[in-house]
């Protein structure tokens, strides 16, 4: 890949600019890291010192996906790379600890693991030349500049896969045009969740960026059974409780899912609320709100399961909060009642569940829109009217059953990105599959 001398002095005034912000990257991690341990952990890795990564065959396939939400999209694409590709290694990189833990929780030795280096020239030049890379895979949105020009200079076809762009993030995007575009021109394909995101990620590209679409790859994430089956069986032997999901939460938003707990309590006494804050850093703040309210309070990682005089349980832990959407009967899915944008709405509608979301879903605009015209998600907008939709739902069972098919009959309608999404990365990565 060749540039010309206006895009080279783009690049390397952005490179500049960076250079500046290595000691903000320091403070960056020392400020997490009071929060969040891990952050004061692998400090190497994101400079791009990668002794704890076994020397690697050329050839291997490098998957990032930068946090947990990220690594559960690309469930379904590794599972299969791993499957079509079995001879070559598998590299996935995260930027949060909570991805890396997600990462190895799922798929433990059985793949690479480390940080991304930040995006530096001499960093990415040293994370490529030891990593040797036959494919770059990207999940969702990450553009990076260096990387994506230095990836192209050696020869390594990058795609963003399960590609998604918000009219909010792109016009954040759009005042840096000319340096998004340089960082698009380095990408061999977008493989785009919906004709939206397609559109608008054409705005940022121009010409001579490949953008097809593919679908979302969560519409084929399975679903984790041993989990599911035990949440289930739980429920069961604790006795049938009416029971909602308060998922990812922020910290924005936990004193209106207390309120409406509180008031759904009111109405129906045996009433159980498992909790899943978005981010490890609140557990113990949401515990302690919980405790302060009066209520009686189990925390996944001391108590296996709720008991019966349990009026919320914590589900500090990660990677299982599908199971426990499989034993709700109701499921709020945060980041909505605040300007976060949403998550994902998918998981519980894949499970049949009823869906509740605040207002704010500009991150899953297309997946919200789909889901509320199957008649799956009522939009709340306060504690209040979270506490009515709940109770609702909780006092008429078969109005929220027929929801919750609605959503599964809809999400099942959606599957097969995944093959769409393999058959786009073999072609412009000429892979051939094993066997």
């Amino acid at each position: 890949m060749s540039l010309s001398l206006g895009r080279r002095l783009l690049l390397a005034f952005y490179s500049a600019l960076l250079w500046l912000l290595v000691p903000i990257t320091l403070y960056h991690l020392v400020w997490r890291g009071l929060r969040q341990r891990e952050y004061l952990l692998r400090w190497s890795e994101r400079y791009a010192q990668l002794d704890a990564l076994p020397d690697l065959p050329a050839g291997a396939l490098w998957v990032h996906a930068v946090s947990v939400g990220e690594v559960n999209a690309a469930i379904p694409l590794v599972n299969a790379l791993r499957q079509r590709h079995p001879e070559r290694p598998l590299l996935i990189t995260t930027i949060t600890p909570t991805g890396s833990a997600r990462v190895r929780a799922l798929w433990g030795d059985a793949v690479h693991h480390v940080y991304l280096p930040y995006d530096l020239h001499g960093m990415v030049r040293r994370f490529l030349e030891r990593v040797r890379p036959a494919l770059a895979v990207v999940i969702e949105t990450e553009l990076w500049p260096n990387l994506f020009v230095a990836c192209a200079r050696a020869e390594v076809p990058v795609v963003i896969a399960n590609a998604r762009l918000s009219e909010r993030s792109m016009r954040g995007y759009r005042w840096m045009g000319p340096l998004i575009r340089l960082a698009l021109s380095g990408v061999r394909l977008v493989a785009a969740q919906s004709e939206a995101d397609a559109a608008r990620f054409r705005v940022l590209a121009g010409d001579g960026v490949r953008i097809e679409v593919t679908g979302n790859l969560k519409f084929d994430q399975p679903l984790p059974q041993a989990s599911r089956e035990e949440a289930i069986g739980w429920r069961k032997a604790s006795g049938v409780r009416p029971t909602w999901v308060a998922a990812s939460t922020h910290a924005e938003e936990e004193e209106a899912v207390l309120e409406a707990h509180l008031r759904l309590r009111a109405r129906h006494r045996a009433a159980l609320l498992l909790w899943a804050p978005r981010h490890p850093e609140r557990f113990d703040a949401v515990a302690a709100r919980v405790l302060d309210a009066g209520l009686v309070l189990r925390r996944r990682s001391r108590e296996r399961s709720p008991d019966a005089r349990c009026d919320v349980f914590l589900i500090d832990s990660l990677g299982e909060l599908p199971g426990f959407l499989a034993a709700g009967d109701v499921a709020f899915v945060g980041g909505s009642l605040c300007a976060v944008g949403g998550h994902n709405l998918l998981e519980p509608a894949a499970l049949g569940l009823p869906l509740l979301s605040g207002p704010h879903t500009f991150n899953f605009a297309e997946i919200s829109a789909m889901l509320a015209q199957a008649g799956a998600l009522q939009t709340v907008g306060d504690a209040a009217a979270l506490a009515d939709a709940v109770s609702m739902l909780l006092a008429e069972p078969e109005r929220a059953r027929e929801r919750g098919r609605a959503g599964r009959l809809r999400v099942d309608r959606e599957r097969g990105a995944l093959e769409r999404t393999l058959a786009l990365i073999d072609d412009v990565a000429g892979l051939r599959r094993s066997g």
